[in-house]
């Protein structure tokens, strides 16, 4: 167990992606109604993004995303506008009500963008929305490791420790996504069937953006992670082939962000500043669209994963996390992944014994996997008696 005083440490950030909607529930067509950094758009016109500034806990970050929500809410109610706080986007006729996000100036390089996009995987997977958390590791508790084990330069040192964290959650994110899934239920017109507009179906999945129904790439990349250059490398190589547009369209649900402008060759000259985890779904259960003990979980799980020195990463062993991956969104996961969920979670709990509020985070967790909890699985959980229903 790492000792330290800085151990809960760090810098955190939120970026919460919905759709706005009129008050018949239609996506709305008006044009993007803030003019704000921290209000944005993703890639539709009508997808708001809210991006908190970089805060010192959890509960600051979420707070701060409260406080964009409240000021967001209010302008769209003067424009009789509302957000849609689901992952699952509502009923559209077809896809020429996506409007692609309208940037212009200096920033039409993004419309450029979601225009390859468009062409390249439709528009209606553009629709899904979700939370992004962002984290790094304060430099005073990276310095004590730094101190402790390494001949390195700091810079290289962090790198290599970023990378290393990176590579343990791509073999652990089907975890995060059986803890958070929660769009199960999605309207028919999302399979292009417009014939019963109020009619709200039940997927196999528990969250249909997470499972093989998502936004990936048409292939599976395999890259290379014996270092930052090589990592960035390996992305170069996609691009130059025609495989990607540019980085932002390497479809993983972990990235390894720089500071300042994301960008490979930011990323390769001054090295990682935080690392982002993309397969949160929009849990309408809460306000915000997020349960903040699930952020103070995968804060926790990425300390914990610090203490796994296997950093191998084979082509297969990336092939079988993104099908892990996949699988875990289903509503019913094979029991063996429910089985390894398990199984690091009690690994979790010995490992943060001396620290009573790490270990109720984690109990909280385990009994979404020990009992029905987890979002959407009453309906099927019960008969495929995958989990437990004691």
């Amino acid at each position: 167990m790492i000792k330290s005083q800085h151990l809960f440490s760090g810098a955190f950030g939120i970026e919460r992606e919905t759709l706005r909607i009129d008050k018949s529930g239609h996506l709305s067509k008006t044009p993007h109604p803030f003019d704000c950094e921290h209000i944005t758009r993703d890639f539709c016109e009508n997808q708001i993004e809210l991006v908190t500034p970089v805060c010192e806990s959890i509960d600051k970050a979420v707070s701060s995303l409260e406080e964009l929500d409240r000021y967001t809410r209010e302008i769209l109610e003067q424009n009789d506008e509302t957000l849609w706080l689901y992952s699952n986007p509502p009923y559209f006729e077809s896809e020429d009500d996506i409007i692609i996000a309208d940037f212009t100036g200096k920033e039409k390089h993004k419309r450029i963008y979601r225009e390859v996009l468009e062409k390249k995987y439709g528009k209606r997977l553009m629709l899904f929305s979700g939370i992004h958390f962002n984290f790094s590791f304060s430099d005073a508790f990276l310095k004590e490791l730094w101190n402790e084990n390494s001949i390195m330069p700091f810079s290289d040192f962090k790198d290599d420790l970023y990378l290393k964290l990176y590579i343990q959650l791509m073999k652990h994110s089907f975890l995060l996504v059986m803890l958070t899934a929660a769009s199960p239920y999605y309207s028919p017109s999302f399979d292009g069937d417009t014939s019963a507009p109020d009619e709200i179906r039940l997927s196999e999945y528990s969250s249909i953006r997470n499972s093989e129904r998502g936004y990936w790439n048409r292939f599976i990349p395999i890259l290379e992670h014996d270092s930052i250059q090589s990592f960035v490398k390996s992305i170069e190589r996609y691009i130059k082939d025609g495989k990607l547009y540019s980085a932002s369209e390497l479809y993983l649900p972990v990235r390894l962000k720089p500071k300042g402008s994301n960008s490979l060759e930011n990323l390769c000259q001054n090295g990682v500043d935080h690392i982002e985890l993309r397969m949160f779904d929009l849990d309408p259960s809460y306000p915000l669209g997020i349960d903040k003990t699930d952020l103070k979980f995968a804060h926790i799980m990425m300390i914990y994963l610090l203490s796994k020195t296997d950093r191998e990463f084979t082509a297969q062993q990336q092939i079988k996390a993104l099908s892990d991956h996949k699988n875990a969104a289903l509503i019913c996961p094979a029991p063996e992944l429910i089985n390894r969920g398990m199984a690091v979670l009690d690994e979790m709990e010995k490992y943060f014994s001396a620290y009573p509020d790490a270990v109720d985070i984690i109990q909280y967790e385990h009994e979404k996997l020990n009992t029905i909890r987890r979002y959407g699985a009453e309906r099927f959980c019960k008969s495929c008696r995958c989990i437990s229903t004691a």
